[in-house]
């Protein structure tokens, strides 16, 4: 039996997997709600990362023939539902519930649709744990972005901080402005400085050493600096298209090696993060994701604003998506609004999320 008896109390695990393509992230949480306020407890977590063929096969899918598509959602579904499986026999743990996110292949809000994969009846199948999934999917049908969703995990989990910043495959914030919650993407951030490592034979730079020994090509960081998307204002995402169409392009003309490559994502990242902090009201930011581990990257962004930038405890860095993702599942199970309508530009604030079980 996996209902809970009390509404109020919650054991999940929260399922992620971001751009960066760092593996699946696990997170087991408790969630209690006390006095009208939600408290959390990040209990075991954990990164796997994906074998040489799960890197392929997710790079790769989105120029697949279309029926390698539903096909890969179901593996993938029974992939994440056989690591569960394995991480609650290893931590011998009691879960009410599976909320994932699932991996991103298309997002093009634009056009009105997006598409993460990893079936949650598949991941039903193999834990027989009743699994929420699809949280994206409402909020780009009613019009928006579909991103960030996170901003509802920190306005009712992190609000002791003036703003939270997330360093991922794209970097993303999310703070209160006039009573209310704004966020949005503001750059690419590991989807680019993976990459480059990735050339050189690294699954990323760590601490930003390579990039740290090259030097910053001012023109092509100019020319970064000088893309549209950083001008607009609002509701606004990034996507693996985006960063193929826009980015790439403007690499190829210059002749860099790896590591001056390197430096110049790293200062281009830096300086529009600090831009952005530079205009949100309040004193403290908390940072998590991968890119918080980066201290080359942190640095930079500590000498260009006047923001108190705080780095908690490495397991939230590393889990603080996997451990919202798990909350809106919660809020999902509650019927409560899970995507923000004045963040992603939406016409109203929805309920995401598809319930298996």
């Amino acid at each position: 039996m996996h209902n809970t008896i009390n509404t109020n109390s919650y054991k999940l695990i929260g399922v992620m997997s971001g751009t960066s393509m760092d593996g699946l992230d696990l997170a087991y949480c408790e969630f209690e709600l006390v006095n009208d306020k939600w408290q959390y407890t990040l209990g075991p977590a954990q990164t796997i990362p994906y074998n040489q063929t799960w890197l392929t096969r997710l790079n790769e899918l989105h120029k697949q023939p279309m029926f390698v598509l539903p096909k890969t959602d179901a593996f993938y579904g029974k992939y994440i539902g056989k690591c569960i499986t394995d991480f609650i026999k290893h931590n011998q743990l009691q879960v009410d519930y599976i909320a994932s996110h699932g991996h991103t292949i298309f997002h093009n809000p634009a056009e009105g649709y997006t598409t993460q994969i990893g079936s949650g009846a598949a991941i039903y199948a193999e834990t027989t744990i009743p699994t929420i999934c699809d949280f994206r999917t409402v909020d780009v049908a009613l019009g928006g972005q579909g991103a960030p969703l996170v901003p509802i995990g920190d306005e009712l989990l992190f609000s002791e901080y003036d703003a939270c910043l997330n360093l991922g495959g794209f970097a993303n914030i999310s703070f209160k402005q006039n009573g209310k919650r704004v966020a949005f993407d503001i750059c690419p951030c590991n989807i680019l400085l993976n990459a480059v490592a990735q050339q050189i034979g690294f699954a990323y730079d760590e601490n930003g050493q390579l990039a740290a020994t090259g030097k910053i090509n001012t023109a092509l960081l100019d020319t970064l600096n000088g893309i549209l998307f950083y001008q607009q204002q609002g509701a606004k995402s990034l996507s693996r298209e985006w960063v193929e169409k826009e980015i790439w392009p403007l690499v190829t003309s210059f002749t860099l090696t790896h590591e001056d490559l390197l430096a110049t994502f790293t200062e281009h990242i830096a300086y529009q993060l600090s831009t952005t902090f530079n205009r949100v009201a309040g004193t403290n930011m908390l940072i998590t994701g991968g890119g918080a581990f980066n201290s080359f990257l942190v640095n930079r962004m500590r000498s260009l604003t006047n923001q108190e930038l705080i780095l908690p405890p490495s397991t939230l860095i590393e889990f603080k998506e996997a451990l919202i993702f798990a909350f809106m599942g919660v809020l999902k199970l509650q019927h409560k609004t899970t995507a923000l309508a004045e963040v992603t530009n939406a016409k109203f604030s929805s309920i995401g999320g598809c319930f298996y079980g």
